[in-house]
């Protein structure tokens, strides 16, 4: 995916019990043309599907979509037992794998599964370390040593296979300073959207530290989680009084796609259900078969 490819998607927080009704949308996701989906990674919730599982057995039942963790809950995935899980995906899937990273977010759970509570500073050190880790046990090439404050390994072969891109869901400062440095995407955090404080005031923190890492900030991409209906009639305000998209019918949500990338730099966007699920079908079928061609359309033909 090269930086100014506009991916579209649908993201889930399944049940085990939704398990037949999640490949069914995955299935028909690959067919209609989507280029992504995306699970949440709560390994402490027993009821949830693992992240990692569900997304190469979805792999393996479909042909061109690729999956990510949304984003992977790094404490508890070491980083080069984490690299091994996505060359391997990449390599059988025929490179259909997005490496979602993240510091992690609600320690009271993750201590709750064994792992040591780290400091935020040192959880943003790791989440970095681990990102350069995974690339390097990534691509070939001579055995690896790695003495880092959070990741030691010893004489490691690297998977033949290159590392998938990395988005991450950075939301602190020091976070976002990381994408910027190593990473290829970012997901801004809570679903804040191009019109957001969140997204003006933090964007410029990744384009300043590509920048300074001597990388293009142009190739590290934005990815919107965005929650929204797709009404059958045009909606009277399609923003709340926060100012946070709620959606509308399929030509405004059209318009303010196209907008977001080619006024805004969007890059992807990724489809929530409003109420924190997975959109019901009918929607699905709406964002792929109208929205999303049509947005396509209007970009190409914008920019030529």
């Amino acid at each position: 995916m090269s930086a100014q490819e506009v991916v579209f998607g649908f993201g889930a927080h399944s049940t085990i019990d939704e398990g037949p009704a999640l490949m069914r949308k995955v299935q028909r996701a690959d067919r209609d043309g989507l280029d992504i989906f995306s699970l949440s990674d709560h390994p402490y919730i027993g009821a949830r599907l693992d992240a990692y599982a569900t997304i190469g057995f979805l792999l393996g039942r479909t042909d061109r979509i690729a999956g990510f963790a949304n984003v992977t809950n790094l404490p508890t995935r070491p980083a080069p037992m984490l690299a091994r899980a996505v060359t391997t995906l990449s390599a059988l899937s025929g490179g259909r794998v997005v490496l979602g990273m993240g510091a992690g977010g609600l320690w009271d759970r993750i201590a709750d599964m064994g792992v040591p509570r780290l400091a935020p500073a040192d959880a943003v050190d790791a989440f970095e370390e681990a990102i350069v880790l995974v690339r390097k046990l990534s691509g070939g090439g001579e055995p690896v040593t790695h003495e880092g404050r959070h990741y030691r390994v010893t004489e490691i072969e690297p998977a033949p296979v290159d590392a998938p891109p990395v988005w991450t869901g950075s939301v602190g400062r020091r976070s976002l300073a990381a994408t910027g440095r190593v990473a290829d995407g970012w997901i801004p955090g809570h679903a804040a959207d191009w019109l957001s404080e969140r997204y003006r005031t933090s964007r410029p923190v990744i384009d300043e530290a590509a920048a300074a890492a001597g990388r293009d900030p142009a190739a590290v991409r934005t990815v919107f989680n965005l929650p929204g209906r797709i009404t059958d009639r045009p909606l009277a305000a399609t923003r709340d009084g926060d100012g946070r998209w709620i959606g509308g019918s399929a030509g405004q949500w059209v318009e303010e796609l196209t907008g977001a990338v080619l006024e805004h730099g969007a890059s992807g966007f990724i489809l929530f259900s409003p109420k924190g699920g997975t959109q019901d079908e009918v929607s699905l079928g709406r964002w792929a078969g109208e929205v999303v061609p049509a947005v396509r359309e209007a970009v190409a033909k914008e920019r030529g």
